[in-house]
C-alpha cells in the first residue's frame, strides 16, 4: 500500500489552506493547528521544514506567520511530499544504490521504478491551486414528483 507520512499529510492540509489564504495574509502554525486539531509543535516543525525547502516564507513578529513563496499555480503536491519525506518511493531498492542481494537477478525492479516514475509525474502535475478549489456543490437533479391521478 502506497502511504505517506503523517507529517507530508499535515504539510499538505497547511499548504492547502495557506493557497486558500490571501497571498498578502500570513498565518500562524497556531492557527493551522488548532482548526485542524493537529498538534502546534507537530504543526510548527513542518512548517519549518517547508520553509527551508523554499516552499514558505516566515515572518516574525505580532502580524507573523506562513504565506507561500510564489504561486499556488507554481507548487506540485510532489514538491510537497518531497520536502517532508525525501525522495517518492515505492519499494526498499527504488533508489539508485545496487545493495539490495536481489538486485542482479530481480524481475520486477524495472516495473516498480516505472511505477514510480508515472506516481512522481501525476503528484507533480497537481497543484495547491488545484487543491485548493472547493468542489462545486452537489448539483442535484430535479426529482420529478408523481402525483396521485395525474
Amino acid at each position: 500500500m502506497l502511504r505517506l507520512s503523517k507529517k507530508a499529510d499535515y504539510a499538505l492540509i497547511a499548504m492547502k489552506h495557506l493557497a486558500q489564504k490571501h497571498r498578502a495574509t500570513s498565518t500562524s502554525a497556531r492557527e493551522i493547528a488548532e482548526q485542524y486539531d493537529i498538534p502546534i509543535e507537530l504543526m510548527a516543525k513542518v512548517l519549518q521544514r517547508l520553509v527551508r525547502h523554499r516552499l514558505l516564507v516566515s515572518t516574525q513578529g505580532t502580524r507573523g506567520g506562513y504565506t507561500l513563496s510564489r504561486s499556488s499555480n507554481s507548487i506540485s503536491v510532489a514538491d510537497v511530499i518531497e520536502a517532508i519525506d525525501g525522495p517518492f518511493t515505492v519499494t526498499a531498492c527504488s533508489t539508485d544504490k545496487h545493495d539490495c542481494e536481489q538486485y542482479g537477478k530481480c524481475s520486477v525492479r524495472d516495473p516498480l521504478w516505472q511505477i514510480r516514475e508515472r506516481i512522481a509525474a501525476t503528484l507533480g502535475t497537481v497543484t495547491l491551486a488545484d487543491m485548493a478549489v472547493d468542489p462545486d456543490p452537489v448539483v442535484t437533479s430535479p426529482v420529478a414528483v408523481v402525483r396521485k391521478g395525474a
